[in-house]
């Protein structure tokens, strides 16, 4: 199956395009034994990297078998590792140019779909959406347009997926680095005819990383997600064997089940309390926006708007 997928993949990269006959003969390749193995999303990247033309039909498969590829190619489902992520960044970035917004938009698809990426993966996508939306032009997959003039209501949306994806820095939190990314941005951009969904994008991403909070355990590490799916799928386990390692495990746990149990412990912060805790902005934070606003010399129209949604929500 996997030769044969390669095969119809060389053929179809001969004459610079793929035709919808050639997409569904991928497809049903692809997908005849139900996976997507590392060979053939690599003759995939392949194909795409040779192609003149780029259809919506062609778009949309290639974003979903690579995404199949990375997030359900291995156990546990819906997780990249580092190495898969490692596979990811060299494929896109073999010779230091994305070679079209698909690749762009496959890596942004990945960490929507995705319960948790690798830090490393995260921090390219951000820094790959910085440089399209500064650098690139060309027609989205959406059907809006990429400028490397100011920022299009189309770059503005990718945007607002990226820095709010569930595979991000946390589910709906925006990051340090996301926030710094908007700022470079709005520097970059601040004498442009921006999308008016840009400011709202800068806006809610930077009160977002001032104001909100993640859980700590909101996202699990695809190490420690294995493990746990591996303990489920073991049909030995049971109550007893979990006793025992909890005794080998707990310090004085076989001589103090009593009072392990019988104790009630100290709770943690409800999620109501570390919510209103994140809503407190840190004198470090206050810092880090001073900072942020002074780096180029003056107060322009967007910091002031922020300043005001801070303090009105204050």
């Amino acid at each position: 199956m996997t030769t044969h997928f390669t095969a119809l993949a060389k053929a179809a990269a001969a004459d610079g395009k793929v035709s919808s006959e050639e997409v569904l003969a991928l497809r049903q390749q692809g997908w005849g034994d139900g996976i997507i193995v590392r060979e053939e999303a690599e003759a995939l990247f392949a194909l795409n990297n040779a192609l003149d033309e780029r259809e919506q039909e062609w778009c949309d498969f290639f974003v979903e078998a690579i995404g199949e590829y990375v997030l359900n190619g291995t156990e546990p489902k819906r997780q990249c590792s580092e190495a898969e992520a490692r596979w990811l960044i060299a494929q896109i970035d073999h010779d230091g140019v994305m070679e079209s917004f698909v690749e762009l938009e496959t890596l942004v698809r990945i960490i929507e779909r995705a319960e948790n990426v690798p830090s490393l993966l995260k921090d390219y996508v951000i820094e790959q959406v910085e440089k399209e939306v500064l650098t690139g032009t060309g027609p989205t997959r959406c059907g809006g347009e990429l400028s490397d003039a100011h920022i299009t209501e189309a770059e503005a949306k990718i945007l607002r997926r990226v820095i709010f994806a569930s595979g991000g820095y946390g589910p709906a939190a925006v990051s340090r680095f996301e926030a710094e990314m908007l700022f470079r941005l709005k520097d970059a951009t601040l004498a442009e005819a921006n999308a008016a969904e840009w400011d709202e994008v800068f806006l809610d991403g930077v009160s977002n990383y001032l104001k909100g909070f993640a859980l700590q355990n909101a996202q699990l590490e695809h190490g420690r997600a294995k493990e746990l799916e591996a303990f489920v799928a073991d049909n030995q386990a049971n109550v007893g064997r979990f006793f025992g390692r909890m005794v080998r495990e707990v310090p004085q746990a076989a001589n103090h089940f009593g009072k392990v149990f019988g104790k009630k412990q100290p709770s943690a912060p409800s999620y109501e309390e570390q919510a209103a805790a994140g809503e407190a902005i840190t004198d470090h934070e206050q810092q880090w926006l001073d900072a942020m606003i002074e780096a180029d010399g003056e107060v322009d129209d967007l910091e002031r708007r922020l300043l005001a949604r801070i303090i009105e929500e204050g």
